[in-house]
């Protein structure tokens, strides 16, 4: 049993799984959420309530991270006027903050910037695997920030991911991440236009899922989404809400890095749809009702 404490702030899909991986690797862990649900839940399974984010950061050894979007990492670690208890008050000199969040690199940048400034170290960590990965401590995690942090914390990193990358300095790991949700979107789309062709043309679904998937067009979604998909059963394993977001992180990029991005502005624009739509709480993989839609077959039909 490891003699750390881990601080972990986020427990949704992601972040509560990776928290159990990390008690039942021995050790202990003190958790904070918007939401009591699931820090009971972590309470439960042996973890601690911090209370607070500061809370979790007084109690801590180090610190994770796993929240929604760039504003929300923002508010929780350096605090505005509505959150009198951000994590940077409870942190000291010499800690390390690891921030598994999806958000934008130069904001990421921004507030390591700002922690160094009170000797604390921060990587940006963002994960890919699903919460398939974050079940099975299976993550990809790309980690952006000091070399030398990122390895007094390989053993945590590990428990929670099976690949672990430095990719750079700080930003590197959102950008990365970026990389990758352009990937995994258009494997996404291009499952569900292949899907809807072949149901349009009569075809078995489940017979051409297992006959391409062998071949060159064989990827994560067609192994991992597809059997879902042609039942139209879309929970969701990683909200369609959070694609649009990393989404739109890439897209903006792309813009100031001057990268051409036309496969992507596509996905950004029927995730979009999927928004307005309601659908934003369903899998990502449920891109695919959009082309339903489309084809004039109503997400709802039989």
């Amino acid at each position: 049993m490891s003699d750390e404490t881990i601080g972990f702030i986020g427990l949704g899909i992601m972040g509560l799984p990776m928290s159990k991986n990390l008690l039942d690797a021995g050790y202990s862990v003190v958790g904070h959420n918007r939401s009591d649900g699931p820090t009971e839940e972590l309470v439960e399974y042996g973890g601690e309530d911090g209370g607070s984010p500061a809370g979790v950061a007084e109690a801590s050894d180090v610190v994770l991270l796993c929240l929604p979007d760039s504003p929300d990492v923002e508010q929780v670690i350096l605090g505005n006027d509505d959150e009198n208890t951000p994590v940077v008050d409870g942190l000291s000199e010499g800690m390390t903050l690891i921030d598994h969040s999806t958000i934008s690199p130069t904001v990421t940048q921004s507030i390591a910037t700002d922690l160094e400034k009170i000797g604390v170290t921060m990587l940006d960590a963002p994960i890919s695997g699903g919460e398939e990965g974050a079940i099975e401590g299976s993550l990809s995690i790309m980690v952006g920030g000091d070399e030398d942090a990122l390895n007094e914390h390989t053993d945590i990193l590990g428990v929670v991911g099976e690949t672990v990358t430095h990719c750079g300095p700080s930003g590197a790991g959102q950008t990365t991440k970026a990389a990758n949700q352009i990937v995994v979107a258009a494997q996404m789309v291009g499952v569900s236009e292949a899907l809807v062709f072949a149901d349009r043309a009569g075809a078995d679904l489940e017979a051409v899922v297992d006959a391409i998937s062998g071949g060159a067009a064989g990827c994560w979604t067609l192994d991992n989404r597809a059997p879902n998909m042609i039942q139209d059963a879309f929970e969701p394993g990683f909200f369609a809400k959070y694609q649009y977001k990393d989404l739109k992180i890439a897209t903006d990029a792309g813009e100031a890095f001057g990268a051409p991005m036309p496969h992507t502005g596509l996905a950004h624009e029927l995730y979009k749809t999927m928004i307005q739509n309601d659908m934003g709480y369903d899998d990502n993989s449920g891109v695919m009702q959009v082309l339903q839609m489309m084809a004039g077959k109503a997400s709802t039909d039989e």
